[in-house]
């Protein structure tokens, strides 16, 4: 990314792979089954960044992705940021997208996604993201959803609704063509509560303090420290062969 120009760039670490959310639900994702070998290189690589000179953010009560959220909303409150690029497609992060001002980048396949990329790939606004997860479930984070609402109701009922609280008790006051509208109102009315801790989890902190200006994100080269490192990598490396 700074070979190809990036100016002012910063990385978001799990220094801790447990969060408060864990505390507010018991299946959350923790650090189990991380392959130990992987676990190992986290300090490795927090530590090769800052001698980089990259910004690092080692988030330990909160996650990496949270950072990414309260940082991408900081940068864009400056009027001289032309736009914030989000280096992750995670689903998590779409819901911090705005516009074309604050977008994702997917680096595999080199393309970005605006809002109405967002839109185009869920179904549903940026800021209907944490009110999908809360539905169906995200899998990765440890959290099921409610039963009976798949990726394709979910959708369209938000897409019409937008957030949890505006969905109509009574479906027969739902305008829209879902399969079994019924059954997912009774579903939603029986686990509310569930529904509401879910789309907790799912929300992004923006309220993070981060950094006070843009300013201290500038890449200004590598630290002196960085060459030895790098010869030390290289001596493992060779070491190994």
């Amino acid at each position: 990314m700074i070979e190809e120009g990036a100016t002012h760039i910063a990385v978001a670490t799990d220094h801790v792979i447990e969060s408060f959310r864990n505390t507010m639900w018991p299946g959350y994702k923790t650090g189990a089954g991380i392959e130990p070998n992987l676990l190992a290189q986290f300090p490795l690589l927090e530590e090769a960044l800052t001698l980089l000179g990259v910004v690092v953010w080692p988030m330990v009560e909160f996650e990496a992705d949270d950072a990414l959220a309260a940082a991408a909303a900081k940068a864009a409150e400056d009027a001289s940021v032309d736009r914030v690029i989000i280096c992750t497609p995670d689903k998590d992060l779409a819901q911090c997208v705005r516009g074309t001002r604050i977008v994702q980048l997917d680096r595999r396949k080199r393309t970005i996604r605006d809002e109405s990329g967002v839109i185009t790939k869920f179904g549903v606004a940026p800021t209907s993201i944490p009110d999908l997860l809360a539905l169906v479930g995200d899998a990765a984070d440890g959290y099921p959803g409610l039963r009976g609402w798949g990726a394709k109701s979910t959708a369209a009922v938000l897409s019409r609704y937008g957030h949890l609280e505006s969905i109509p008790v009574d479906p027969r006051d739902w305008n829209i063509a879902v399969t079994s509208p019924r059954a997912l109102a009774q579903s939603l009315h029986e686990q509310r509560d569930l529904a509401f801790l879910f789309r907790n989890l799912a929300t992004l902190r923006i309220d993070i303090p981060l950094f006070d200006s843009v300013e201290q994100l500038r890449w200004q080269g590598p630290t002196a420290g960085f060459p030895p490192l790098a010869e030390r990598l290289d001596h493992s490396l060779r070491s190994k062969k």
